[in-house]
């Protein structure tokens, strides 16, 4: 049941299974829900929102995997195996040290037994649209990172009630579908160096009132739109780390801590922010990140004891690495199972 105080988050966009190889040999490989959606509403969910991510996953071990650890958060699943079903993302993080000791991750879309192509993302679909539509109303914040007809007319319904769009590009793919995005969204967050073009959301056909360039290790920048004039833009340098095991999922970090921030009254309570208080809760999303930059994974600060390292919430269950190991993935092409 939805605990009625608490600020809503609807979602569609990647949400796939992660398997973290560590860096370390003798650490089992982990799995967690992952992708820029799955981890954003995650993080949301622990931060203390009702979350209610929309997405196309089989019920395949991969999504049973996904699915009991979103649940873990109290993540809503309503909308999690919307018709048509198909194969369910998976990914592959391996981290390792460079020569000079620093840690590097790097992701793979292969099998880690096999070789073969695991399954990729597959938007949702119109007919996911009637059943979806009274989520998307009742939302605050309408989170989309990867385009169809089917989000954009969920975003669309979202902010004409009140809802605040947030839009993570990946990549301009459909152009068309793009510019759509950006003329609906109020906040557009995006990387530099995969999406540097994309410095003029902020226009006068826009919905968009922030803009976030991030930057990596520099930090990031951002252009806030208040009473229809746009700031110069700002630069925020990164918050310092105590410890960098794994800079996965910074930006998911930052995104989440933005909103829980400035996000808990749509739309309507996001314009009473002044520019001074974007960048408070900006700073506030990098000080999560870079402590999640002590854990491996994307959101592996979430399943250690770390309560104590930084006050984010009290942890709700044991770590994951003392969980029992159970089957998570079985390759289309291969005949073994990769355990958490």
């Amino acid at each position: 049941m939805s605990n009625l105080t608490s600020p809503k988050v609807v979602g569609t966009g990647l949400i796939a299974l992660d398997l973290v190889i560590s860096a370390d040999p003798q650490t089992p490989v982990q799995s967690w829900a992952g992708g820029t959606c799955g981890n954003v509403l995650s993080i949301l969910a622990y931060l203390g929102w009702e979350a209610f991510p929309i997405a196309r996953l089989n019920r395949d071990a991969a999504a049973t995997r996904i699915t009991e650890d979103l649940q873990r958060w109290g993540v809503h699943l309503d909308f999690v195996h919307s018709e048509p079903t198909t194969s369910t993302p998976i990914i592959v993080q391996e981290n390792h040290l460079s020569r000079t000791g620093v840690p590097k991750h790097k992701f793979t879309w292969t099998c880690p037994r096999c070789g073969n192509w695991l399954p990729s993302f597959r938007p949702i679909t119109r007919s996911v649209v009637d059943d979806a539509l009274d989520a998307a109303q009742g939302a605050q914040v309408f989170f989309l990172d990867r385009l169809s007809r089917a989000a954009l007319t969920l975003a669309k319904h979202a902010a004409d009630h009140g809802a605040l769009v947030v839009f993570e590009p990946s990549g301009r793919s459909d152009p068309k579908m793009f510019d759509e995005a950006v003329s609906i969204a109020h906040i557009v967050k995006y990387a530099d160096q995969r999406l540097s073009d994309a410095g003029g959301t902020m226009s006068d056909d826009t919905a968009t009132l922030l803009e976030v360039q991030t930057l990596g290790s520099r930090g990031l920048r951002f252009r806030h739109k208040n009473q229809n004039t746009a700031s110069d833009w700002i630069e925020l340098e990164a918050a310092p780390a105590t410890e960098i095991v794994d800079t996965c999922g910074s930006g998911d970090w930052c995104t989440a801590g933005l909103l829980s921030q400035v996000g808990a009254s749509g739309h309507a309570g996001f314009i009473s922010h002044t520019t001074d208080t974007i960048a408070q809760a900006l700073q506030h999303g990098q000080t999560l990140a870079a402590w999640n930059c002590g854990y491996e994974g994307a959101r592996g600060g979430m399943y250690a004891e770390a309560d104590a390292v930084l006050q984010v919430a009290t942890l709700i269950a044991q770590s994951a690495a003392d969980r029992e190991p159970s089957p998570v993935l079985s390759c289309p092409a291969c005949t073994e199972s990769v355990t958490n």
